[in-house]
């Protein structure tokens, strides 16, 4: 399965990189949304990990384009965000994003929520154990 990471912070898109590589998955990363727009259209990976906080096009402003976009509307988006208060979750759901991950990641918790998107989507894929 192939993961876009969406993700200003360099430091997070290499330990979700490293980690998620170790279980199979092949890994793209985008450093803002307007990047992360372009590298959708043009690789089409499987699922998109969002991070909603960032400069120039913040991930609630990318996902409603992934989303309004005939080419790229099919594309599960997974919110990765440390916006947790009341109704974030229900903010992240409503411009299309198919689950809402907080930060700091339970990693297992991110796996479990890749598997149910995956699923959902009828993607194939394994994930290796370890890691």
């Amino acid at each position: 399965m192939h993961i876009l990471i969406v993700d200003d912070d360099q430091d997070n898109r290499t330990i979700l990189t490293t980690r998620l590589q170790r279980r199979g998955f092949k890994i793209s990363t985008a450093k803002t949304g307007i990047e992360g727009l372009m590298l959708a259209l043009q690789l089409k990976p499987d699922l998109i990990l969002m991070d909603m906080s960032m400069p120039e096009l913040h991930g609630w402003g990318a996902t409603a384009q992934l989303k309004a976009s005939p080419q790229t509307r099919s594309i599960p988006v997974i919110a990765i965000t440390a916006y947790n208060l009341a109704g974030d979750r229900q903010r992240c759901l409503a411009v299309g994003c198919d689950a809402y991950v907080e930060k700091p990641i339970d990693f297992a918790y991110l796996l479990s929520t890749i598997q149910l998107v995956a699923e959902r989507h009828k993607l194939a894929f394994e994930i290796k154990l370890g890691g």
